[in-house]
């Protein structure tokens, strides 16, 4: 007879949290199956992002697609999750569709792959990424080019801020620009 542990739903998203940073994917498996199946500490469980981001990979790893899937489009995930999530989403699209064609897939592939599968809502903003930044990104861009064609170092750094880029990325726009 194993003692049964209780655990609050934030010490297990704790847990879940530091197997995920470990990359210790067989435990961090092994640990969500030994959770109590009681029907209110699953659900409190299953509204829990990094219990249900622990479980999306645990199932991407174990070749379970279809939970990964089901996981994925049922629950809205937070903006800090959307790129691992969005990468684990089109990875496995990605490998069934290998497996399908018995073929490594090309750029041309992942493209259509990319297409007939897009991401879910809930794991993915909306806003397009055509050319390399999105459409609200390359907008603060202009406008403060409008204002400011050679920024200084510090604009660079507070525009970079702003638009989530590199100050880099921001002196490489403006460079361009020009």
């Amino acid at each position: 007879q194993l003692p049964i542990l209780n655990f609050s739903p934030q010490q297990v998203a704790g847990v879940c949290e530091t197997l995920e940073e470990s990359g210790d994917v067989e435990r961090l498996g092994r640990f969500l199956w030994s959770l109590p199946v009681a029907p209110a500490a699953c659900e409190a469980l299953n509204k829990n992002e990094s219990v249900l981001r622990a479980r999306a990979i645990v199932a991407f790893h174990g070749g379970n697609y279809r939970e990964l899937y089901h996981i994925l489009e049922n629950h809205k995930f937070t903006k800090e999750s959307h790129a691992k999530l969005q990468a684990l989403w089109l990875e496995a699209h990605y490998q069934e569709a290998e497996k399908l064609r018995g073929r490594p897939l090309g750029p041309v592939d992942k493209y259509r792959v990319r297409k007939k599968f897009p991401l879910p809502r809930t794991i993915w903003d909306g806003e397009q990424k055509t050319h390399c930044f999105k459409e609200r990104t390359r907008h603060l861009l202009r406008e403060w080019y409008l204002q400011d064609p050679y920024p200084n170092p510090s604009k660079k750094r507070e525009l970079a801020q702003a638009t989530g880029l590199t100050p880099t990325q921001v002196g490489n726009w403006f460079k361009n620009r020009r």
